[in-house]
Order: C-alpha cells, then structure tokens, then sequence
C-alpha cells in the first residue's frame, strides 16, 4: 500500500526510536540472536507423597530448603495437572528483610516445565510468619498475572521457625 505523506508508525523503545546494527550499504542492519531454550536439571529429591492436597503437605517440600536461612528466599514449586510437584525453582535470594519478586521470574519457569499451577514459598529470617504488606501486594499481583496466563497460584506459603503461614489458609487467596 502507498502511504499517503503520512509516515508509518514507528516502534519506540522509552522515549527513543529504536536505532542500532552495523551500516551495510548505507542501510542498518542488526543481528539476531537464533536461541533454543531448556530447563537445566540442577539436582532432585524425593517426596513422599505424589501428590500436594494441603498447606501442610506443600510446607513440607519447602521447609528444610527455607528453614535456617540469614537471607530471604523465594521458591516456587510448580505442579502438573494432577498437583504433582514437577519442578522446585530458587526465584530469588533477597537480604535480610527483603526479596525481590517479579512475576516474569516466576512464570518464565512455570512456561519451561508445563506448570498448570503453582504454589510461592519464601521464609522469613526472623522467624516470624505474619506476612508484610508487601508480601501481600506482591501475591495478588502474581495470582492475576497467573490468571491472565492460564497459570493458578494455589498457595503462598511464608516459613519460619519450625512453623508455616498458609495465604490460602487464611483466605487471602
């Protein structure tokens, strides 16, 4: 189609026209990257159980991977359509009273291993398990990212001292 004067509209990158590549023949032209990507097994541990039906039952996939920790650590455990853990991920590793939490991290996994849910755990050095307002705020903005890509969030689980915090449980979720 012929424009009529009118330029075609041009992506932007923040407030930039995108502009980058090596000159050939006075055009710019820039190379793409031709990628493959694969879930890289780390390691494996055994559950008892073959399937996750409780708070409980989820805190014990957890616990001994949180529980002693100086620093925050979030974990997301992702399950099958049967609620069989299939993949644990260490999401991110904060400070002592803070971790990051962005849902990109989260469902870039959840996609890799065919998740059809999931449930975020993450402990609290102090040893306490009342969540934070950020901790709440940071979970309903991954439960609708999860809605919006057709992955649930069952649980968020915080754990402490020999103790667990089920969001689920007391009906946050």
């Amino acid at each position: 189609m012929k424009s009529r004067g009118k330029e075609s509209p041009r992506y932007e990158v923040g407030n930039r026209k995108q502009e980058s590549g090596e000159k050939t023949g006075g055009l710019q032209a820039k190379r793409i990257d031709v990628v493959s990507v694969k879930l890289v097994r780390e390691k494996s541990f055994l559950y008892k159980e073959r399937k996750v039906g409780s708070p409980k039952e989820a805190y014990e996939i957890a616990k001994d991977m949180l529980q002693d920790k100086d620093r925050e650590v979030l974990l997301a455990c992702f399950l099958n359509t049967k609620n069989e853990p299939i993949a644990v991920n260490v999401v991110s590793v904060g400070s002592l009273n803070s971790s990051i939490i962005h849902p990109r991290e989260i469902f870039k996994v959840a996609l890799l291993c065919n998740a059809a849910s999931f449930i975020l755990f993450h402990n609290h050095p102090s040893g306490g398990v009342e969540p934070s307002s950020e901790d709440i705020s940071a979970t309903q903005r991954i439960k609708e990212c999860g809605v919006f890509m057709g992955i649930s969030l069952i649980d968020h689980i915080i754990v402490g001292d020999e103790k667990f915090y089920s969001m689920l449980e007391k009906g946050m979720l």
